[in-house]
């Protein structure tokens, strides 16, 4: 599967502001723009990770490195569905 990243260095002071920064780049995951997000706050990965996990229709995957960067992406149980064919 070929992920389309967004990748950005912005890092928020509170929680707050992640989380509304999260909402909307998890609008434009959710309409297909990307399939993950890239960042070096961990307060948007975690932010972006549960918001998309409350849709049914996609699977979350997430990973860390010790270069603080964070990883969230989906896969859709479409796509999961068709691999398991």
């Amino acid at each position: 599967m070929n992920v389309r990243w967004k990748s950005e260095e912005i890092i928020f002071d509170t929680m707050y502001e992640a989380d509304m920064w999260a909402d909307s780049v998890a609008n434009e995951i959710y309409g297909r723009i990307y399939d993950g997000y890239i960042t070096s706050d961990y307060k948007i990965a975690c932010s972006l990770a549960f918001r998309l996990a409350s849709l049914e229709e996609f699977k979350v995957n997430s990973a860390g490195s010790g270069l603080n960067q964070y990883k969230v992406w989906v896969t859709s149980e479409r796509e999961i569905t068709n691999r398991t064919q």
